[in-house]
């Protein structure tokens, strides 16, 4: 049965929720890359499985740049991917990832998800926005992400596990 949202509960904690429960299914879909497949890309425009992967499990420590800076400007920060090259490193990097959210949302407050929080490369901003609509983004980027890596195994005929429900790899007609 899921747990009911309380006067006593709050938006962080409701936030902490939502990255626990698609963690659950981001645990299923990263733990069926085969290990042979992480530079395999379906397009040349798109990212390699290693990429797209690290990507999706780097996500969770969105909560804690979020939640302690102002901003991120690739500027001053130029974005060095983690490299992962089998599914054990990759799960075990995204545990990590997702600790550390975990972390930063046990001692995150309500009244910190008002602030701006800008994105930006030097004098180009690309985006500023509440703490809390980048949080929202930040959850909503390791969903759509995961559908993209859905995509990727299902051209790679590795059965797809269901989301929020079974998939058709799982379903019984």
């Amino acid at each position: 049965m899921s747990e009911v949202a309380t006067s006593t509960t709050t938006i962080i904690d409701l936030l902490a929720k939502e990255l626990e429960q698609e963690a659950q299914t981001t645990r299923k879909m990263l733990e069926r890359i085969p290990d042979d497949k992480y530079d395999w890309q379906p397009h040349e425009k798109s990212m390699t499985m290693r990429r797209l992967a690290a990507h999706i499990a780097e996500l969770p420590s969105w909560v804690g740049m979020t939640l302690t800076t102002s901003e991120l400007d690739f500027a001053n920060n130029p974005y060095q991917p983690e490299v992962v090259n089998n599914t054990e490193e990759l799960l075990n990097y995204f545990e990590r990832m997702m600790d550390d959210g975990r972390h930063h949302f046990a001692h995150g407050a309500d009244d910190q998800l008002n602030d701006l929080w800008t994105l930006r490369e030097g004098d180009t901003v690309y985006m500023t926005s509440s703490k809390y609509e980048v949080l929202r983004m930040s959850i909503s980027q390791i969903i759509h992400h995961r559908a993209q890596l859905g995509v990727y195994l299902r051209l790679l005929n590795v059965p797809i596990p269901g989301s929020y429900g079974p998939s058709a790899d799982e379903a019984q007609f």
